[in-house]
């Protein structure tokens, strides 16, 4: 029987890998391209190679993500949902509520002492404050994504009401054309996003902690915006946009 567990969770932005013996052992983030299974053979590879192991030494690889179809090398696929709820509880048992903001939607997931599924909510049919809202969000004031919180600080937020991405695009190129200053309306986005966040919230039964998790909660001044509306700190992962490959590995290394 292998030594090791690997959780891979390719999604529309980047995929990640886990080597896990009950602990993470490895861990590997790279950009999923145009191949969701090219980049998850990849993040193996390199887990692999990282520890100095071979495929023997893996009893179990569990897939999930966006790209989890495609991967025809795993052991078995599972959702993200639940892959999530099972990372969360690891490194933290008593979340009971976890924000995930990907790259292509949101959801807000309610978890029970075990780290398994209770209930819930998705925004997947519109990009809205998610990464990639974000990152075109950015792309429009010329900066980079890692500056966005540097930018926002101490600046008076513009607001920016538009529920889509196109039309949130429109709105900030008009407020630039009208000299609103970049910093206002990178805090204006922060605000936006975590308005979004916090109505996902305000649909689900939420108990004890809260995580935030996925590429977007690498942002400081996003958690703290959504704290300051739920008036309740939220825990973030050393690694926030690990969680999901952390979980398939919990999963794939409990498997008897």
């Amino acid at each position: 029987m292998g030594l090791f567990s690997v959780g891979i969770d390719s999604g529309s932005v980047a995929t990640k890998g886990i080597l896990f013996n009950g602990k993470i052992v490895e861990k590997i983030t790279i950009p999923t391209g145009w191949s969701p299974r090219k980049a998850s053979e990849e993040a193996f590879k390199i887990l692999l190679e990282k520890a100095g192991i071979e495929r023997k030494d893996v009893k179990k690889i569990i897939g999930t993500g966006y790209g989890r179809i495609s991967m025809d090398f795993v052991d078995k696929t599972v959702t993200e949902i639940t892959c999530h709820a099972k990372g969360v509880h690891f490194l933290n048992n008593d979340i009971r509520t976890v924000i995930d903001i990907g790259g292509q939607d949101s959801k807000v997931i309610s978890l029970d002492e075990n780290g398994n599924v209770l209930d819930f909510l998705m925004n997947d049919k519109c990009a809205a404050g998610t990464g990639r809202f974000l990152q075109v969000m950015i792309n429009l004031l010329g900066e980079e994504i890692e500056k966005l919180d540097k930018l926002a600080s101490n600046a008076k937020p513009e607001s920016i009401t538009s529920m889509c991405t196109v039309f949130a695009e429109s709105e900030v190129v008009s407020l630039l054309a009208n000299g609103t200053s970049k910093e206002s309306i990178a805090a204006g986005i922060i605000q936006s996003i975590a308005n979004r966040a916090t109505a996902l919230l305000d649909k689900i039964n939420i108990s004890n902690e809260i995580a935030f998790t996925g590429g977007v909660a690498k942002s400081k001044a996003i958690k703290k915006a959504i704290e300051e509306k739920i008036k309740k700190p939220i825990y973030i992962a050393d690694d926030t946009q690990i969680v999901g490959a952390l979980g398939a590995a919990v999963l794939g290394w409990n498997i008897k």
